[in-house]
């Protein structure tokens, strides 16, 4: 191969990896077997982790740090990762004892190059044919729900064939003793009626008469400052399609996880764990999803809702009651229902869905939507200022979806962004935390028919967005500025600094409960506009400010 046909696969931070040759590939599992050999000779159960992404790098270093009770490693990983030009640089990267995944949690660095470097329990590869030697596979392949409408989640569709295509290569290649766990979150019913009947297939194929060993077993990853923790410290939920399955998950997870002081709960069948996964998800995403009416409530009567949620919450049963922002982003909360949905009619077999599910899919299609009022309400806000929303300049702080992590996946700032670009804004991001906006970065590229832009128009040149480091520089000459995220940076923000900052009055949109309404009142002082997602009480301090001026 020429120099000028070399495909490279470049990590988030610039670095380039040769992808490898068809020839390369003998010469990478004589590798993995000799490590295999070695860990054969410790006495360590070889465990395949298959996706090495924000769950399986993670999950993949807390198996490879599993110890028994003499301190001696019980396990030893390899994670494989498809050699694709987007992915195959996690691979290089884990083996130099690097973590692929960004993560505001230092054991997540101190874990990967631990096991990696220091136990040597921990190797990555391309080659699926390390799969031969598994006693134990973890399949953490995502399973996405695509919305096809927005605000209609009706309209979606399960993205199955990355984990069809996984299943079919572990059931050719697994040896047929070998437990695989499903620790993906799939649509009910996915484990015993799509993946079980993959693995008998090739299973029967090979001539193997032994039944597969499969099991299920769902995450509860939290990004932030306890990563780790919310995978090994945590509680879990599994079940297997046999018994013999189900009684080697539950060992597995005894032996890696901290079952002793967060116990495991063992179901009956996959479907029941499944369902447990969406069923909580969908409860959050619900929760959220009804707090918007009363936000909007809140807004036209004078009502301040972050107030009452906070008197509400002194009662204990509803102690976990939160504001929900502008959307609700992360992995989960945004597509988990429609996964449930999606099943009930396409691996279930059943054509009521539309009768039976009537809050799951209107709280998505609420949480999904809830971001474009933000927009709305920087338009007024800066009408209030006799300035119009076209070719202002407007900062958005926060491009994350949760405060004090980098982690954009629908993110309810991204929604923001499309809609005030739409409506000919001329916009700027701030976000202590996020080096790259994902969404954006990738919105003409391989995952253009998924993003999010397919819904906005006027999206051209967002692909070259640029996250700003420096507040005081971003402000400079703003129209506007959104605090779409509660990050600390921007919980203290002093009004005076932000308009000497700006150069004159701005509006301000509160989407988070962030400004005090010391500050609120300040801002106006100054004169200033301020705006803010059930907040319906600034109007009030407006008033006042006004009268003491007179």
């Amino acid at each position: 191969m020429s120099k000028t046909e070399l495909v490279y696969s470049i990590s988030p931070q610039g670095e380039q990896f040769v992808l490898p040759e068809l020839s390369a590939y003998e010469e990478e599992l004589k590798r993995i077997e000799m490590l295999v050999g070695k860990a054969r000779k410790n006495g360590q159960e070889i465990v395949v982790v298959m996706g090495v992404g924000f769950v399986g790098a993670v999950m993949a270093a807390i198996v490879a740090d599993a110890k028994d009770e003499k301190g001696k490693n019980t396990k030893f990983v390899i994670g494989c990762q498809r050699p694709s030009v987007r992915s195959y640089w996690k691979i290089p990267i884990l083996n130099k004892g690097i973590s692929p995944v960004k993560a505001e949690d230092p054991e997540v660095a101190e874990l990967i190059e631990r096991t990696v470097i220091q136990s040597e329990t921990l190797t990555a590869t391309y080659n699926s044919d390390c799969l031969r030697f598994a006693d134990c596979v973890v399949v953490d392949v995502q399973c996405d729900y695509t919305k096809n409408d927005l605000g209609n989640m009706r309209t979606g569709d399960v993205e199955m064939a990355a984990l069809e295509a996984t299943m079919r290569t572990i059931g050719d290649k697994v040896p047929p003793t070998a437990l695989t766990l499903i620790e993906t979150t799939v649509a009910p019913g996915t484990t015993e009626f799509v993946a079980w009947p993959i693995l008998k297939k090739a299973f029967a194929k090979r001539g193997l008469k032994e039944t597969p060993l499969l099991s299920h077993s769902f995450e509860r990853v939290m990004p932030g400052k306890e990563y780790v923790s919310s995978i090994r410290d945590f509680w879990r939920v599994c079940s297997g399609c046999t018994t013999e399955a189900r009684d080697r998950v539950e060992k597995f997870l005894h032996e890696i996880l901290n079952t002793e002081e967060f116990p495991l709960t063992v179901m009956d069948r996959p479907i029941e764990s499944e369902t447990t996964k969406i069923v909580e998800n969908s409860y959050r995403a619900t929760i959220l999803a009804y707090l918007n009416e009363w936000s909007i409530f809140a807004e036209r009567n004078g009502v301040d809702l972050i107030k009452v949620i906070d008197a509400i919450k002194m009662r204990p049963t509803h102690s976990n009651m939160i504001f929900p922002g502008p959307g609700i982003g992360g992995y989960c909360l945004p597509k988990d229902g429609g996964l449930g949905y999606w099943a009930y009619k396409h691996i279930l077999g059943f054509d009521d869905g539309d009768q039976v599910f009537k809050i799951t899919p209107t709280a998505i299609d609420i949480n999904d939507t809830r971001s474009l009022h933000v927009a709305t309400l920087t338009r007024d806000a800066l009408r209030n200022m006799s300035r119009y929303i076209a070719g202002s300049r407007v900062l958005l702080c926060g491009a994350s979806y949760r405060e004090d992590v980098g982690d954009t996946r629908y993110s309810g700032s991204e929604m923001v962004m499309r809609k005030l670009t739409e409506m000919g804004a001329d916009m700027h991001v701030h976000d202590p935390y996020v080096d790259h906006w994902h969404e954006f970065e990738t919105q003409d590229g391989e995952s253009a028919e998924y993003s999010w832009k397919r819904f906005f128009r006027n999206q051209d040149g967002l692909n070259e967005i640029v996250i700003e480091k420096d507040l005081k520089a971003s402000l400079k000459g703003v129209d506007a500025m959104i605090l779409a995220v509660p990050h600390e940076q921007y919980v203290n923000l002093e009004p005076d600094n932000i308009v000497k900052w700006a150069g004159n009055p701005i509006a301000v949109i509160d989407c988070f409960g962030i400004l005090s309404d010391d500050n609120i009142r300040r801002y106006f002082e100054l004169g200033c506009e301020v705006k803010a997602l059930g907040r319906g009480h600034i109007q009030r301090i407006k008033k006042e400010v006004a009268r003491s001026k007179h």
